[in-house]
């Protein structure tokens, strides 16, 4: 076959470029010189965003900085009050209990009834021992009014006793006289009857002193008598006094407005002295801040305060300054610091601030002791 007859044409052999010396220099291509030098607007623009951000931080910074400086907060600050415990003073067991988890209440409203049968059992005894001892001091009060009257009709007798002594003793000295002068005008007989009764009205006189000392003595121990049964009585009102505590003390009542919270009794229990059985949390609350010390220098009383609800981050509370802690809150924990002992490391210490509300209570935002705020006082 003959190769030159064919109709495939032939390869054309393409013309490559002149070679580049070694000593020529390499010419970058347009491409390549746009994407390494941008244009000149675009660095403008860099340029300014840049400057931009800048002095939006600058007056950010500024801004926030003379803002601050006008205020002191923390957010070592949460909501306190004084809760109630409810606790029975009577032993029993329960009756009825009027209240359940979380119910508002109004301060003297019952809350829990203990059975009374025992308290009323004890408080009719206790009168029934009143009304005894009373009637015993009135036994006495007559015992010593007779024996006052006995004493002064042994009296009487005393002084007709003496009266009769005192003419006996004169009859026996006239008779003595007369029988010493005149012997044969009185008999012996007479002068012996007169004397025997001297003696006679004598003794009859000593016999009746006997006797009013013996009344004395008598009236001496009716008054005691009297004293006894008086303190008798007042043990037995005492006894009484305590029966109708006790009996008041099974209706127990709130002692203030608020919400009842961790109750843990129910209507048969048998409760004791002393325990918890509820808390009552009263409407009155307020901020406990535990602010530095470094931060009170500029803080006094009166001072208006921003709260900050962490369970409310939509909603503005507002308050002031009421008071400060005298003395920071680690001299008043269960084992303060010895710091005379051992090798000293300054701590910055934090003082309690209370912080009272302004803004009356709002029931659809309700607040509790424990819950976290972020109080911030103006202090300029």
């Amino acid at each position: 076959m003959n190769l030159l007859d064919d109709d495939t044409p032939l390869p054309v052999k393409e013309r490559s470029a002149p070679a580049r010396r070694a000593d020529q220099p390499r010419t970058p291509s347009r491409a390549a010189t746009a994407e390494a030098a941008p244009p000149r607007h675009r660095r403008l623009l860099q340029v300014g965003v840049i400057v931009a951000i800048a002095a939006a931080v600058g007056v950010g910074a500024t801004t926030w900085w003379v803002e601050a400086r006008h205020y002191e907060s923390t957010d070592d600050a949460f909501i306190d009050a004084h809760m109630v415990r409810i606790s029975p003073q009577v032993a029993s067991r329960v009756a009825r209990v009027r209240v359940d988890d979380n119910q508002e209440v109004e301060a003297g409203q019952p809350l829990l009834e203990i059975d009374p049968a025992d308290f009323k059992a004890r408080l009719a005894q206790a009168s029934a021992n009143k009304a005894s001892a009373a009637g015993k001091l009135a036994q006495a009060q007559a015992q010593l009014t007779v024996a006052r009257a006995n004493l002064d009709e042994l009296r009487a007798e005393v002084e007709v006793a003496e009266a009769n002594a005192g003419n006996a003793a004169i009859d026996v000295k006239r008779y003595e006289e007369l029988a010493r002068i005149h012997s044969a005008a009185l008999s012996r007989q007479q002068l012996d009857n007169s004397t025997a009764n001297a003696k006679s009205t004598a003794a009859t006189l000593a016999a009746a002193q006997r006797k009013v000392e013996a009344a004395q003595a008598q009236i001496a121990f009716a008054e005691t008598q009297v004293q006894t049964a008086e303190a008798d009585l007042q043990a037995a009102t005492a006894q009484v006094e305590q029966a109708q505590l006790d009996l008041s003390y099974t209706q127990l009542s709130a002692a203030a407005a608020g919400h009842i919270a961790r109750k843990n009794v129910a209507p048969g229990d048998y409760v004791q002295i002393g325990q918890n059985l509820m808390a009552l949390v009263p409407n009155k609350i307020w901020v406990t801040a535990n602010f530095k010390e470094t931060q009170l220098d500029h803080m006094a009383a009166g001072q208006p305060v921003e709260i900050d609800v962490d369970a409310y981050p939509n909603a503005a509370f507002h308050g002031h300054v009421d008071s400060f802690q005298a003395g920071s809150g680690a001299a008043f924990a269960l084992l303060p610091p010895e710091n005379a002992t051992g090798n000293y490391v300054k701590v910055v210490q934090r003082v309690p601030v209370k912080i009272v509300f302004d803004d009356p209570p709002d029931p659809s935002r309700p607040l509790g002791p424990g819950m976290s705020v972020v109080p911030r006082v103006r202090i300029r």
